[in-house]
């Protein structure tokens, strides 16, 4: 008898249900990877490890209540039903639950601490310390064994720096190193064992870093009165303590540097700094010599003459001026007096006996005669010409049409 033929839905929906069945709900780690949320809130995404891969999905739901915010990379748990994807044919997870896993969850714990740590003002910025700019004497909490010091100790050395090292030894990783490290930073605060605290190791895991994340390592670097550099691992690794430090240095090699000056460093900044006041003093020499040039006899003279000249400039052209005006105006009386002398002369009698009139006065009473009638007959009269005069007598009045 020939096997049962199914269609494509019916054997999907056998394999959906028997995973669903048979499988059902399980908790699944793996890496994420090609994360995607929909319009509507869905997260879409893979679970992969070295091997192979599942693809998951989160609903809106209960994506909206993570803990953290999903990534490509993360390494996560998941809880959730397997189920078949009918549309495509492939089998997937429906996610219910999900936290980070491994490192994950170590990360998650640190940014935690962070926060609630910067809360409390101890990674401020008004916190930090100088460090001094000549120490003589260094305290490392580190421990005595490790790279970190050696590389400390090659740098002053190479240098020359003359710093004593004080070496306060503690534990740099497993359960008790969080306390012996807190420890001796706070012996080393206290003690005044330096002028400057290096606390420092070198590279590792996150696991291995972790002691200098606790918050008992944090809060006695920030309760430290003397400097402190916070030098942990390599400069791709990262402490809570380097927050709380006045100094954070990329590795411990760099916080040796930091604390030692070489002779030729400073001998070069004396230098730089004498060149800067021999060439303040110059310039404010040469000005200063400017300026009491400035009051030499012939630059004051010059400088008067330069300030007076306008106003001399201007009271010779206002004296110009009025004198323009003044023999205009002379000439103009001139030419009116002239006008008037002429008038003056045409009007004067003289001039108008000299065009042959003359004038006529009684002998009688001396009066001008300007009227025949006026003279009677046979009177004497005297007649005065522009030149001379003479005396006649009337002898008969004529009329004007007799003239």
């Amino acid at each position: 008898m020939p096997p049962k033929a199914y269609t494509v839905s019916e054997l999907t929906l056998l394999i959906k249900q028997t995973l669903e069945t048979q499988v059902g709900e399980v908790v699944l780690e793996g890496e994420v990877s090609n994360l995607r949320a929909s319009g509507a809130g869905h997260l879409y995404f893979t679970l992969k490890d070295e091997h192979a891969m599942i693809s998951a999905v989160m609903f809106r739901g209960r994506a909206t209540g993570l803990a953290f915010e999903p990534e490509d990379g993360q390494l996560v748990r998941v809880q959730g039903g397997v189920t078949v994807y009918s549309k495509r044919g492939n089998y997937q997870i429906i996610v219910e639950r999900m936290e980070l896993a491994g490192a994950g969850r170590i990360l998650a714990l640190l940014e935690e601490r962070k926060r609630r740590l910067s809360a409390e003002g101890l990674f401020g910025p008004e916190r930090k310390q100088r460090l001094p700019m000549l120490p003589q004497r260094i305290a490392v909490v580190t421990s005595p064994s490790g790279a970190a010091i050696r590389d400390i100790l090659q740098v002053l050395g190479r240098r020359n720096s003359g710093l004593n090292l004080v070496i306060l030894p503690t534990a740099v990783q497993g359960d008790p190193a969080a306390a012996q490290i807190a420890a001796q930073i706070t012996r080393a605060d206290r003690l005044k064992l330096g002028d400057v605290i290096v606390v420092t190791r070198g590279g590792g895991s996150l696991e291995d870093l972790l002691p200098f994340s606790e918050e008992i390592v944090v809060r006695a670097v920030a309760a430290c009165s003397t400097p402190v550099i916070s030098a942990v691992g390599h400069e791709i690794d990262t402490a809570l303590c380097d927050y709380a430090a006045d100094l954070r240095a990329p590795t411990p090699s760099a916080a040796a540097e930091a604390v030692s000056a070489p002779r030729e460093e400073l001998y070069q900044r004396v230098l730089n700094l004498g060149h800067e006041i021999a060439r303040t003093f110059v310039q404010r020499l040469g000005h200063a010599r400017d300026l009491v040039a400035r009051f030499r006899t012939e630059n004051l003279l010059r400088e008067f003459r330069i300030l007076v000249q306008p106003y001399q400039q201007r009271l010779d052209d206002a004296k110009e001026e009025l004198l323009r005006g003044t023999q205009d105006r002379l000439r103009q009386i001139r030419h009116l007096l002239e006008l008037d002398r002429q008038r003056l002369e045409a009007a004067s009698p003289v001039e108008i006996m000299r065009r042959g009139f003359s004038i006529v006065q009684s002998e009688r009473n001396g009066k001008v005669v300007t009227s025949a009638a006026a003279v009677e007959k046979a009177e004497a009269l005297k007649i005065r010409f522009a030149q001379g005069a003479v005396r006649a007598r009337t002898e008969e009045h004529l009329s004007d049409e007799e003239l």
